[in-house]
């Protein structure tokens, strides 16, 4: 069974940037899109940005436009969500989803989704 493993999360300043990533282990993205999204405490799911499986379509939510950019590496079987210009408000824990089913906007649609790694922004 195919499980999504996060990492990169960590402590940033305000302004700063941090690169998360994503990985499959037991298996592969193979064609499929790929998710992130955020929780921030006693929030719902956001939804962050997606991909298409080639990376040549990507899509993000208008919190994070202009500031975030998600791209994959195929080859190295790697999704990665890079962070700039981070804000206090950007504070959250940050999943990783896969193969979303009817709406990639929405966390529950995603037939794999990870652990999350903790991203938290200092003011």
């Amino acid at each position: 069974q195919v499980q999504l493993l996060e990492s990169g999360g960590g402590l940033v300043q305000a302004g700063g940037s941090l690169r998360v990533s994503c990985a499959p282990s037991g298996g592969s993205f193979g064609n499929i899109p790929v998710g992130w999204f955020r929780q921030a405490p006693g929030k719902e799911h956001e939804f962050v940005a997606v991909i298409s499986w080639s990376g040549g379509s990507t899509f993000y939510g208008d919190s994070v436009k202009g500031r975030f950019t998600i791209s994959r590496d195929n080859a190295k079987n790697t999704v990665y969500l890079q962070m700039s210009r981070l804000k206090p408000e950007d504070t959250a824990v940050y999943y990783c989803a896969a193969d979303p089913v009817d709406d990639w906007k929405d966390y529950d649609k995603y037939t794999y989704r990870g652990q999350g790694t903790q991203v938290t922004v200092s003011s």
